[in-house]
């Protein structure tokens, strides 16, 4: 089987997403390819900044996002051993800080307008497996595997948007900067007792920080850092005296979090890293979001960066344009900016004990 198109966009996440659909607009034929059959993967970065808000209601979305349900945060706070010692409220002009969408009310969204464009194809369970050159070295295709089918897929430019282990910037081979950050994440998620607020709490455990992030349909994410590479040995503590922490700084949800978080397998285990490339694209590809660009959770940056890379790369693309991109200046409008939100990233990582600071 072989298809061309004039775009293959390679993850189905929302900066791929979007992007999809805004080229499609423009009436160029895409096609997006994602290796899950279900599109919406849990524990996937779900706060929209005001940023991100932007882009989704500038292009019509965002209204459609809301009805499908998300939640606004009314405060940011800091708990110790039970007590809230800080709140921060938002900017009046702002009205929250930060959204909570769940992932699949926005791609559910975005795809149902995509869809609209019969010049878009979505193709699921789908895995990339090499890229197609031509006799002077520029890639103008993919081959993939859907389900055991092989298929080829000819187009005009390749977008790498297949997050943090990005398969399209291996083959294409451009390299990365791998930074470390010290620790990794556990997640897990449970009910959220009745009259919790829309919130985002913050409290300060042996050194670590554990945050609490409400969410839509009354759920709330917990996200407790823990040394790097230190879980192998952890699970092999008794778990009870691990939970009596989180139990202790945050009292009113101990009943929730006995009966839903029982056993070290109640947790999600999150490899934190950021990377940063030079390169953002060649010889008819380009990479967008973590495939170039990997944001640790702090600060909620992630989503809201792919989200900018596609409403900015898709300005710049045109039938005219799209075998001509110079791809280091697709690169320019982006870089500093997210070499900026990953220096945040880090100061806000190295400073947040501070918060606990009482003058």
């Amino acid at each position: 089987m072989t298809d061309k198109v004039d775009i293959c966009v390679v993850g189905a996440g929302p900066g791929g997403a979007l992007l999809a659909y805004l080229l499609a607009k423009k009436d160029l034929s895409v096609i997006l390819l994602e290796r899950h059959k279900v599109i919406a993967k849990e524990f996937r970065g779900e706060h929209l900044n005001e940023e991100g808000e932007e882009i989704l209601k500038r292009h019509g979305l965002f209204d459609d996002i809301e009805k499908r349900g998300l939640l606004r945060m009314e405060t940011l706070e800091y708990w110790e051993k039970g007590r809230l010692i800080k709140t921060v409220q938002p900017a009046p002009e702002i009205g929250h800080l930060g959204i909570h969408v769940p992932q699949a009310h926005l791609l559910s969204v975005i795809l149902q307008e995509a869809e609209k464009y019969p010049n878009f194809t979505l193709m699921t369970s789908t895995k990339v497996t090499d890229l197609i050159e031509d006799e002077n070295g520029r890639f103008i295709g993919v081959k993939a595997l859907k389900g055991k089918e092989e298929v080829a897929i000819e187009s005009n430019l390749i977008i790498g948007a297949d997050g943090r282990y990005s398969t399209i910037r291996k083959k294409v081979g451009i390299e990365i900067e791998k930074r470390k950050h010290g620790y990794d994440l556990l997640w897990a998620r449970i009910p959220a007792p009745k009259g919790w607020n829309p919130s985002i709490k913050m409290a300060l455990i042996d050194g670590a920080q554990l945050s609490l992030f409400t969410q839509a349909k009354g759920y709330i994410q917990i996200g407790w850092n823990i040394a790097e590479g230190s879980f192998p040995e952890l699970r092999k503590q008794p778990f009870t005296p691990f939970i009596e922490k989180l139990i202790e700084a945050f009292p009113e949800l101990e009943t929730s979090v006995r009966e839903n978080v029982q056993s070290w397998n109640d947790f999600v285990l999150l490899d934190v890293h950021s990377n940063f490339a030079e390169t953002w694209g060649r010889n008819g590809v380009a990479l967008i979001g973590d495939a170039v660009h990997t944001m640790t959770p702090t600060g909620a940056f992630g989503l809201n960066s792919s989200l900018k890379d596609a409403d900015t790369l898709a300005k710049l693309i045109s039938k005219d344009t799209i075998t001509q991109l110079d791809f280091t200046n697709c690169a320019a409008q982006r870089k500093k900016e997210v070499e900026k939100l990953q220096a945040i990233q880090v100061e806000k990582e190295k400073t947040f004990a501070t918060q606990f600071v009482i003058y």
